[in-house]
């Protein structure tokens, strides 16, 4: 349906990387991660000067501020690509501006959706994350950074073309284009949709103000009621189209080889007679990200960088470094 081919030998030798990658931090006792995560947090201490924000955990860490714009960063890149897919349009210019360089969209094009369910779920959602953008921007106030540049273009050079091709959905050369169909989609969303989660999840200990805690819970909860449609979805369209599921299981495989943490990162299919919507530890937890190991995912580099995959230029505020893993 999608012409994407997931090969058995391509899925096994992405199974065995990331064999090797448990073992290694088995191994190591976390000590890497431990040190890179350190080096993430030491780097991001500041912030802007308003009332928000201003207490910071631990005595040093990144502040509400810091914390909220770099919400608001992902939100932006999450808002453009929905509004593409269901209008065919980015968000209106009103909700772009701020402190930092404001940046660009290389957009895609409104999907032709075929099937009405996934339609009207794309719509839901995309009127929620630019919800997300307005909301974040209305607290930050005068602290709201900017709109960075950001890519969700259908382009073989593209983020989405870069990330398929590390889960091995496409080959070197091909294309792939998030808006062709309803399938796609879908994929384009998976992409997103379970970091957000983890993102939200990873930064809630480091928020001071207990009135903007609740308000990024209740964006946590926001965030993972997406993440279960569009893996159930991806899941039933599964049954007719293998390949559906083999390929979530691929982008999941590709996200978790980027990051620093251990293995935070689950597909959607399932063992014993299970499916496996919803991604959790041993005790029926959900997992956490750091800022950085967010970023090593939307960069799609293992490296510390300060750019790169969806965000050309990086992203605006202060917690802006990828992780070091590679």
């Amino acid at each position: 349906m999608l012409g994407i081919p997931v090969t058995l030998d391509l899925l096994q030798k992405r199974t065995e990387k990331l064999a090797d990658r448990r073992r290694f931090f088995r191994k190591g006792g976390g000590f890497a991660v431990g040190m890179a995560g350190g080096a993430i947090l030491a780097a991001c201490g500041g912030g802007g000067g308003n009332a928000i924000g201003q207490a910071t955990p631990n005595g040093g860490g990144p502040s509400d501020i810091d914390i909220l714009n770099f919400a608001l960063n992902l939100e932006y890149l999450e808002a453009q690509f929905y509004q593409y897919a269901v209008f065919g349009t980015g968000l209106p210019e009103s909700q772009l501006g701020g402190s930092g360089k404001r940046g660009a969209v290389r957009g895609g094009h409104a999907v032709p959706f075929k099937d009405p369910v996934v339609a009207q779920y794309a719509r839901e959602i995309a009127k929620d994350e630019a919800d997300h953008v307005r909301f974040l921007r209305s607290v930050l106030g005068s602290a709201a950074v900017a709109q960075p540049d950001i890519d969700v273009s259908a382009d073989m050079n593209g983020a989405f073309s870069s990330a398929a091709r590390a889960a091995g959905l496409i080959k070197a050369g091909e294309a792939f284009d998030p808006y062709a169909s309803d399938e796609a989609f879908l994929f384009g969303a998976f992409i997103f949709e379970d970091v957000g989660v983890t993102a939200y999840k990873g930064a809630a200990p480091l928020i001071a103000n207990k009135t903007y805690l609740e308000a990024a819970a209740g964006i946590l909860a926001a965030e993972a009621y997406h993440a279960g449609l569009v893996r159930t979805v991806l899941y039933a369209k599964g049954i007719e189209t293998p390949s559906l599921r083999t390929g979530a299981d691929a982008i999941s495989n590709a996200r978790d080889s980027l990051d620093a943490s251990t293995d935070v990162d689950q597909g959607i299919s399932g063992t014993a007679g299970m499916s496996n919507i919803v991604p959790l530890d041993d005790n029926g937890i959900a997992y956490s990200r750091s800022p950085g190991d967010v970023l090593n995912i939307v960069y799609l580099t293992p490296a510390a960088a300060d750019k790169g995959g969806f965000f050309p230029s990086g992203v605006n505020g202060t917690l802006n470094l990828s992780s070091a893993f590679a």
